[in-house]
């Protein structure tokens, strides 16, 4: 009970304090309640270990591949590369904790270094396509520490090469790093061109069987996502392709893995698209206009 004693002001708030007289019933359900709960927390304290460490792992490779504003910028090559080994080492590491061999663990490392020169030259493609398409940028090293859209393509890039070796949980643990890093949502199995940028970047989805080409630019809270949610669907392509030279305005929407955006189209903020249009189109809420050639 709350004590009825009249306090001043300046004494210590009243404790609240109850006996509530519990049936059999409810005792038993939350002695079996803690007990699952304990379980679940054993259970998880593994995933939470990994996940730690992903998210370290996907943060230390992108200041690797991209030093600037860090303490990183001033390394020597012969100190560079030794941060290099270190990532590798992590990697390594948790590939171990994933319950894979050393043998497999150490191909999958040697795989997974030879694509970080094309991760990072597409990477540097997607700065510069960035900075083509948006007047407020003053430089490629602004976009790089600056800009949310780049940071989930980069990890969304090294989380696909990720995923291409078939390494299990890291990838989507890195992409939804980024997801809580930028407010952007980027599933690791989508297939991204070069060149791609997004701006701004706030409540973008791309989801898992999306296909998207090059020169692709997608402005704030676009979503490329499915027309249904099925889980018999799970192997079928559920998200829509947008070809070559597309561009995709604030809060439009796309669904449907039979969707496709011809190239060279312009999509108009808030439009709703669940079929089709061919190649220099230009739609808008209400219709959709091709472009003569």
């Amino acid at each position: 009970m709350i004590s009825s004693t009249t306090m001043d002001k300046s004494a210590a708030p009243p404790t609240l304090q109850a006996s509530l007289p519990l049936s059999k019933a409810a005792e038993n359900y939350l002695r079996e309640m803690s007990k699952t709960v304990t379980n679940l927390v054993r259970d998880l304290s593994d995933v939470r270990i990994i996940k730690r460490q992903v998210t370290e792992f996907f943060d230390c490779l992108f200041m690797f591949l991209f030093p600037i504003g860090t303490e990183r910028c001033a390394l020597s090559s012969d100190a560079r590369y030794e941060c290099g080994k270190e990532i590798a080492e992590s990697f390594y590491a948790l590939l171990l904790l994933l319950g894979w061999d050393d043998s497999r663990s150490a191909h999958t490392v040697e795989k997974f270094l030879e694509q970080l020169p094309l991760i990072q030259g597409l990477l540097e493609l997607d700065a510069r396509a960035q900075e083509q398409i948006d007047p407020a940028a003053k430089s490629i090293g602004e976009i790089i520490l600056c800009y949310p859209g780049f940071k989930a393509t980069a990890y969304y890039r090294i989380a696909h090469a990720l995923l291409l070796l078939e390494v299990p949980l890291l990838p989507r643990i890195g992409t939804e790093h980024a997801h809580f890093l930028t407010g952007i949502d980027i599933h690791p199995g989508a297939t991204i061109g070069a060149s791609f940028a997004i701006d701004h970047g706030s409540g973008v989805v791309i989801g898992e069987t999306a296909l998207l080409g090059e020169h692709v630019t997608l402005y704030q809270g676009v979503t490329l996502g499915a027309l249904s949610v099925n889980k018999d669907d799970s192997s079928a392509k559920r998200h829509p392709t947008v070809e070559d030279h597309v561009t995709v305005y604030a809060n439009a929407t796309i669904l449907g893995g039979k969707t496709v955006i011809g190239h060279h189209s312009i999509i108009g903020g808030n439009a709703w698209v669940t079929r089709s249009v061919p190649e220099f189109s230009r739609v808008y809420r209400s219709h959709f206009s091709k472009e003569e050639s």
